[in-house]
């Protein structure tokens, strides 16, 4: 067993659980401390694997890495699409709007502005806003890890997500003020002008396309490490905030599931708009989003 990746697991588990890291050390009877050092690796029997996985309802085998996980809570899902990335060489993307790991200050300042808008005006505030701080936080430590380790991107980003982006702005559903509203549609004018430079260039290590044919039904995420790989299913892009309805997320190692993914994938960058082609199709949703 690799202890290291059961503890990764089971705090991803423990975030999606809703509970206290008290409640559970209370519930199995350890210390808090002791629960800890399992989320960081220490060597765990497998009957307190047993007893966590009853405490978390989940499957034992979930915790093992065995089979699909399933999050519906994006805290959560953020949490475990961290520990992913930290493994990944190579990430797949197909759908959605953006590619967050190469997001503008401007998107990562509106989302902040609309997130701990919203919390502040929640009936329980300290909660909500430990929630959006937390979920802010997590966003950062996957752009500071893709900082520092660079893995190669592919991304075919959809022609209707970023169309609504544009309409809608940054953080899309949450109740803002009309001035916050605004600062996100304009965070999101600036995110597509900014993809679209990065598909005229082309840095090293990432490429950005735009869906020519019909858009993909989900969006996915293929991420292949030196000694695994993974397939990332999800309805909460990186905007949707910590406490988003109703949706589900999975991640699975599946060598099928890799296999069908990753050919779905190749098919739709094939066909995909690149280059300056992709670059002035955004652009021209840039242009109608303002001519509206």
């Amino acid at each position: 067993m690799r202890f290291a990746d059961i503890g990764q697991q089971l705090r991803a588990y423990r975030l999606e659980s809703g509970l206290r890291a008290e409640e559970i050390a209370a519930r199995l009877g350890v210390s808090r401390a002791a629960l800890y050092r399992y989320e960081k690796g220490e060597v765990i029997k497998l009957d307190t694997i047993r007893r966590l996985a009853e405490l978390l309802k989940i499957s034992p085998l979930s915790l093992l890495g065995i089979g699909v996980e399933y999050f519906s809570r994006p805290v959560a899902f953020q949490e475990r699409l961290r520990q992913v990335e930290e493994q990944a060489d190579q990430i797949l993307m197909v759908g959605g709007a953006l590619c967050y790991q190469v997001s503008t200050d401007a998107f990562e300042g509106a989302l902040a502005e609309a997130w701990t808008e919203a919390a502040d005006a929640a009936a329980d505030r300290v909660p909500a806003r430990s929630m959006a701080d937390q979920a802010l936080g997590l966003l950062a430590a996957r752009k500071k890890l893709h900082q520092q380790r660079r893995p190669n991107i592919i991304g075919i980003l959809s022609k209707a997500a970023l169309r609504r982006f544009l309409q809608d702005g940054v953080a899309a559903g949450i109740p803002l003020t009309e001035r916050s509203r605004s600062r996100c549609r304009a965070a999101a004018i600036a995110e597509a002008e900014s993809i679209a430079t990065l598909m005229e260039s082309v840095p090293i290590g990432l490429q950005l396309g735009l869906t020519a044919g019909p858009d993909p039904s989900g969006a996915f995420i293929v991420l292949r490490g030196r000694d695994r790989a993974h397939v990332v299913g999800s309805p909460f892009p990186p905007d949707a905030p910590p406490t988003a309805g109703l949706g589900v997320a999975m991640i699975t190692a599946a060598d099928e599931a890799i296999s069908v993914h990753q050919r779905v994938a190749e098919a739709a960058w094939r066909d995909a708009l690149k280059g300056a082609t992709a670059a002035a199709r955004v652009r021209e949703l840039i242009a109608a989003t303002r001519a509206d």
